[in-house]
């Protein structure tokens, strides 16, 4: 126990502020708040034992494997032991006039005070049971001028239900979900026919991603000088995938863009290196699957985020330069789906033409995994959490006459998962 009390105006409130608040607070992401003594002393010895574990704030990534993270979650030494402290010490108030300044934040908004915000027009209701098959909403000719988006953030409105949000851009020209009225929510025939394999399309002819909201993810932080370009035309589509929570729930979620002030310096885009052909079998409990791409053109990269469902075990990035030597970005060795992180360098990684991103899955499909819906079953890639995915999304920067659609060698075949249980 420290010589002192420790007080929460004092000490215990700057660590809530640098480390919790964010989530911790009304309209966020937590169950509860956590910004004044009131609020935070039922939580005394839960919060202790949260941190001293681990659990929060949420952080996988392996220390001293991989880069550095600007975004780091994880919780100092001295933080932790304030916080030990002051539950040794009863849990003191002390003097409210030690606090610091209140945070301020923007009401509703992580990432400030958006220009536009998009609302579906109307709520979807979400049933109390049964399975929700992802489900669309365009938004007609969103974007009629070229727009330079620095920022967006999704905000999910009925988060027990909101398994995820992603809103797309369909730039003038594309053939996705064509056939399809705007105006209203649809499931795609393809899902319906059970196809859920992504086309065989460029990005350009296909779709462009804005943002993503899952459990978790939290708006990328802007990048100087970089912004993402929406062609003028564009339809903005709405991707939602609810999971039923025992009572009917209206959703109604929006996505917020902050506009680039002036044209940037480089074009910020969201790509992804898959295997849509995994098959995990029953029982395996550390079952590996692998995928590439190669870089036809350099890049920076700017973060990582890898996705996998309920039997994501570990998750890996790699990088393999031309010159032979390879390295380590990033090392997941305990997957959480529950908490759908992004990773941003702390030094954006230059990487050259040639270049091989390598990423390796491992899952849990036995039942040793509390998570796993059925153990007795081979798994295949497919949408409802109870599938399995395997996506290892990645941001990158590039010059603003880099065509997105010629980043990565043209694959002499498609990815092939490695020997079972390895």
């Amino acid at each position: 126990m420290a010589a002192t009390p420790v007080t929460f105006h004092k000490d215990v409130l700057p660590v809530l502020q640098k480390n919790c608040q964010t989530c911790h607070r009304p309209g966020e992401a937590a169950p509860m708040a956590f910004l004044t003594y009131k609020e935070t002393r039922p939580w005394a010895k839960a919060i202790r034992e949260a941190v001293a574990s681990g659990k929060m704030p949420p952080w996988t990534a392996e220390s001293g494997a991989g880069k550095k993270f600007h975004n780091d979650r994880t919780m100092s030494a001295r933080d932790k032991q304030v916080l030990s402290d002051w539950v040794e010490s009863g849990a003191p108030e002390g003097n409210a006039a030690d606090a610091p300044p209140a945070v301020r934040f923007v009401e509703g908004w992580i990432m400030g005070k958006p220009d536009k915000v998009w609302q579906l027009p109307e709520a979807y209701t979400v049933p109390a049971s049964g399975t929700v098959e992802y489900t669309y909403y365009i938004i007609p000719n969103a974007f009629p001028e070229d727009t330079w988006i620095e920022s967006a953030e999704i905000r999910p409105d009925a988060r027990p239900v909101v398994h995820h949000v992603i809103a797309y851009v369909r730039p003038p020209g594309s053939t996705w979900l064509n056939g399809h009225d705007s105006g209203q929510f649809f499931v795609p025939a393809e899902r319906k026919a059970g196809v859920q394999q992504p086309p065989n399309l460029k990005p350009s002819q296909w779709r462009q991603w804005i943002a993503g909201y899952a459990p978790g993810v939290r708006p990328h932080t802007p990048v100087k000088g970089g912004a993402r370009l929406v062609p003028a035309g564009s339809d903005l589509v709405f991707e939602l995938h609810y999971t039923a929570a025992g009572k009917p729930m209206p959703d109604r979620s929006s996505v917020g863009i902050i506009l680039a002030k002036e044209k940037p310096e480089h074009r910020v885009v969201t790509s992804v290196v898959l295997n849509t052909g995994l098959k995990i079998p029953a029982g395996a409990d550390n079952h590996r699957v692998d995928a590439s791409v190669t870089l036809a053109e350099p890049v920076t990269m700017l973060s990582v985020t890898p996705h996998m469902h309920l039997r994501g075990k570990a998750f890996e990035y790699r990088a393999i330069y031309p010159t032979g030597e390879s390295e380590v970005l990033l090392r997941v060795p305990k997957y959480d789906f529950n908490w759908q992180i992004s990773y941003e360098f702390e030094k954006p990684l230059n990487l050259p033409k040639g270049t091989r991103i390598e990423c390796t899955a491992h899952y849990d499909n036995s039942a040793n995994n509390r998570f796993n819906p059925d153990p007795s079953k081979e798994v295949k890639w497919g949408d409802q959490s109870w599938e399995e995915m395997f996506a290892g999304f990645m941001e990158l920067s590039l010059n603003l006459n880099q065509d997105p659609d010629t980043l990565f060698e043209k694959a002499k075949k498609p990815p092939v998962q490695t020997a079972a249980n390895r």
